[in-house]
Formats: structure tokens, sequence, C-alpha cells
């Protein structure tokens, strides 16, 4: 079948057109996740996971004392599990040096837009998000995150 030059060059367009959005991940929204550099850390280092995939990385210390990072959410889905992981070092008082293996984990419902904060809190036994502006957009789940576990060797 002959087509002419310029419906022919219409043709290849729309196609090479319709692969790209076929090959990319339609993005349903996003949202941000800060962390601050508490009092008395040393530094601390943590993962981001939503959906079990490891989205972001955080590294806090003297000199780099907050983090924000840009989340993009894939189409299909309204709600987010959330996972956090990582070490928090510590100055005690005395001198004393502790590391604090932090996790938590939850859901994110609706977060398009949302701007979060990681929470480390009760001497870093817990470690979850939280949106002040809307509260009921995060439920924390009480207790360690399984896809946190410790490294092994």
């Amino acid at each position: 079948m002959y087509l002419p030059a310029p419906l022919s060059r219409l043709v290849r367009v729309f196609l090479t057109a319709m692969l790209c959005a076929v090959a990319s991940p339609a993005l349903a929204g996003s949202f941000d996740v800060r962390d601050d550099y508490g009092s008395g850390e040393i530094s601390e280092s943590e993962r981001f996971y939503v959906d079990e995939q490891l989205v972001a990385t955080f590294h806090l210390d003297a000199d780099h004392t907050s983090q924000t990072v840009h989340v993009d959410t894939a189409m299909g889905r309204l709600n987010h599990n959330y996972a956090l992981c990582g070490e928090i070092y510590i100055r005690r008082p005395s001198g004393k040096v502790e590391i604090h293996q932090v996790s938590g984990e939850g859901v994110l419902y609706h977060p398009d837009g949302h701007h979060f904060e990681a929470i480390a809190s009760r001497n870093f036994t817990e470690f979850y998000l939280v949106d002040d502006n809307e509260p009921e957009s995060v439920e924390r789940h009480p207790g360690h995150s399984s896809l946190c576990a410790a490294p092994t060797s």
C-alpha cells in the first residue's frame, strides 16, 4: 500500500508515540518526603520504599541537615505501602556513640501532592511518616518493617 509522504510521516510519528507510551509506565501522581537531622545525632542513613521498590535514600549529617525527595507513583493504585529502613548514629551526653537500627511501615492513602515528614520517636523504636496537614492520609503499622531485615554476611 502506498501512502503519500506527508501521510506516511504522520503514521510513523503516531506509531512512535504509541510505542513510547506503552514502553514507559504512566505516572499517577507524586509526593514529597522530608527527613531532618535531629539533635544529638551524628548522622543518619535511610532507605525509603514504596510498594516494595526502593525509591529514595537519605543521608544526613551536620553538614546536610535536611533532605527532601520527590517520589512519582505508578498509575493504577491510589494507595501505596511504604517502608523506612536505616541507621541513626547518636552521641549521648556522656560522649558514648550509639547506633540505632530504625524501621517502620504503613500505608499512604491518596498521597498525590502531599508533603510527608519522616519521624523517629520513642528513643528510635518508632520510625514512620506523618502529614501534619492531613493526618488521615497515613496509616502507621506498629513495629518494625519486615522489608528491613538486618543484612547478613
